[in-house]
């Protein structure tokens, strides 16, 4: 079925379909067309849309996913352990049809530390300004104590992806691990992410982690003014901001790109 529509320069282009509801991203000839597609149906938006994309030139960004975000000796974040099973499922589907998973985590080095921009430093600094504030946050670099190593410094305890996701076997030998020192990932060429994706020819992104609202979507943003396809697996992703999860929802949903959750990712179509 020849598409109606199509967005984007040539050669770069979406394709969309009115009878199907369906986007088509995968990049393929001039009818929209490649030899590998994964369909998937969105959660979030338009209903009954769906998308097309080409595993081979996609990636699963997991964000955060570390010990000092979401393990009990670090804090209690039930909405962000809740998104483990979830996120399982969809890295064992990534596995099946091919789509490359790439770790993407805070983990600075000591070059870094002295050039932090300010509004970085006070983010995680709060027990600093306020004795009260919880979770504890000494600031960047600053020694958690108990083993538990420098604040989301490479190669300490608390920057290690969390223990339960990696003692399920999430992560595995042909993953990429990208380091970041900034909220986004993709924040500046510079950045391991960046580097990445690029060389891979990777063109549609889909984004799980914590949290959803800081930098999940500082890096799906950066990604989306970039030119990447993003997608937002819903249930994959959390957030501690109040109404956060569903305003982020919406605007991935309605602007950034496409919102599905594992559900829908689990059950896609692989047609070659």
């Amino acid at each position: 079925m020849a598409p109606d529509l199509s967005f984007g320069p040539q050669g770069d282009q979406w394709y969309y379909t009115r009878d199907t509801r369906t986007y088509d991203l995968t990049r393929g000839n001039d009818q929209g067309g490649s030899e590998t597609q994964f369909t998937l149906a969105t959660t979030q938006g338009p209903t009954d849309t769906s998308v097309t994309i080409d595993p081979a030139k996609s990636a699963l960004v997991v964000v955060d996913m570390q010990n000092y975000f979401l393990d009990a000796q670090c804090r209690d974040y039930p909405a962000g352990l809740a998104t483990v099973e979830p996120l399982l499922k969809v890295i064992e589907k990534c596995r099946e049809v091919g789509v490359q998973v790439v770790w993407l985590n805070w983990g600075l080095r000591e070059i870094d530390l002295p050039v932090l921009p300010a509004s970085v430093q006070r983010s995680f600094s709060r027990s600093l300004i306020d004795p009260s504030h919880a979770p504890l946050r000494h600031g960047l670099g600053a020694d958690l104590g108990d083993g538990k190593g420098r604040t989301l410094m490479a190669g300490a305890w608390n920057a290690e992806i969390y223990g339960p996701l990696a003692s399920a076997g999430a992560v595995r030998p042909g993953d990429a691990q990208c380091a970041k020192n900034r909220m986004s990932g993709l924040w500046s060429e510079s950045q391991p992410l960046c580097r990445h994706i690029e060389d891979n020819d990777t063109r549609t992104l889909f984004f799980a982690g914590v949290n959803t609202d800081q930098c999940v979507l500082s890096t799906l943003t950066d990604a989306y003014n970039q030119g990447w396809d993003c997608v937002m697996i819903e249930d994959c992703c959390a957030s501690t901001t109040p109404n956060g999860q569903s305003v982020c929802l919406w605007n991935v949903a309605n602007s950034y790109g496409f919102v599905v959750d594992s559900k829908s990712f689990t059950g896609g179509t692989l047609t070659r």
